[in-house]
Formats: C-alpha cells, structure tokens, sequence
C-alpha cells in the first residue's frame, strides 16, 4: 500500500499527503476516502487534490488529534471508486498566436513542434481533480517526452482556453488569468460556465483527448 502521512494544516484542516509516485489507482483510491469523508459529520468539506486529500473538520479544537487518527485509518481501510466515465474530444489549434510557447516546448525536448503535436493529441488523459480556478482539469498522462519546466516569468494574462503544459502535468486554462504554464495551444470550448446546470465541462474520472484544428501547425 502507498504510504501516507497526516498534518494539521492551519487551525481547521488535516492533509492527508501519499508518498509519490502519482498513480491513477491511488487517486481512485482518494477519490473513495473523498466520499466516505463528506458523509461524516464533523467534516464541513473535503478538497482531493492530486496525491493529496485536505479535510476541513466543523471543531478543530476537539476534533484535529482524532481526525488525524481517524483519517489515517480510513486511508488504509479505503479502496478505489471508479466514477463514471465521460470520454470528451477537445478541439485545440496548435502553435502560432494560439501556442506562444510551441517551439520552446519542442526544443526543450528535442522534437519538432509537429512531433510534439501529435504526441500531445495521441493520449487519453484522465482528469484526475478540479482546482487554481473554476474548471480547470489536472490531467494524468503526459508523455513524459513532453515535460517542459513551467516558466520563469509567468504571464500577466493567459487567455481563456488556453493548453499549456507545466513540468509534468498538462490542462487547460477556463478563464482568462495569470500563468506561467507553457502555452501550446487554445480551444473554443468553454470549460466553464456559472449559469449552467453542471458549471464545469470536466469533472474527475473523465477521459479527455485533445484534437488538433487545421491552423497552427497542424
């Protein structure tokens, strides 16, 4: 079994942090110990990060030591829940005014911006949480060919839709914001939407496969 480690975090929350490496089986297993956890009364939330779950418990004061405890428990008595699976194409257009970043990102890695295109576009990634702003998917599965440092000035302003790879994850920017991922990319879909009925395109458990437009470089 992965190893895990309990602490406090501030006045009201206990992470629980699993040893790397990241694997789609622990987080199935985060995605469990999530569910259990919204159902007990003393927890007013539960935030599952990647490799990482924080619980925010209603009496910190009583409560921290045991939670502690408690919490470590279930991790170990926690088994996997497989979500129902959506499998959802992104459209993205590639390179130029879209994908700032694209050649520093192939020559990082040694590739021509076609080869890492279509090494980007020929994964099945797996969402494996939500989180630094609405609808914003943490992605499982980048060829690790393709991880590329973030960079070392971040943008003032990335636009909505946004694909950008940072280190060894990938995503998606929903929202025009700062970021210092690497931009690669931007698709026309909107990721997300406050009026709607499910606000958030993605949600965990998802399958998501980029699809390269005809401009840019493809």
């Amino acid at each position: 079994m992965q190893r895990a480690r309990c602490y406090l975090l501030g006045e009201s929350a206990v992470v629980l942090e699993l040893e790397p490496p990241l694997s789609l089986e622990s987080q199935q297993r985060i995605w469990g110990l999530t569910q259990r956890l919204l159902e007990s009364p003393a927890v007013s939330e539960v935030i599952p990060g990647m490799n990482n779950i924080t619980v925010v418990l209603r009496e910190p004061q009583s409560l921290a030591l045991d939670g502690i405890e408690r919490i470590q428990r279930w991790w170990e008595e926690s088994e996997a829940m497989v979500p129902e699976s959506r499998r959802i194409e992104i459209p993205v257009i590639y390179g130029g005014s879209f994908g700032p970043d694209l050649d520093e990102v192939a020559g990082h890695c040694g590739l021509s911006p076609r080869q890492v295109v279509e090494l980007h576009s020929s994964v099945d990634y797996i969402v494996y949480f939500l989180g630094f702003q609405p609808g914003f998917a943490y992605l499982g599965g980048l060829a690790q060919k393709l991880e590329t440092p973030r960079r070392a000035e971040p943008r003032l302003m990335v636009p909505a839709g946004s694909v950008g790879i940072g280190g060894s994850q990938t995503g998606i920017y929903p929202l025009a914001t700062p970021g210092g991922w690497q931009l690669i990319g931007q698709t026309p879909v909107q990721l997300f939407n406050p009026t709607a009925e499910m606000p958030t395109l993605l949600t965990p458990g998802d399958t998501v496969r980029f699809v390269p437009q005809k401009e840019g470089v493809c």
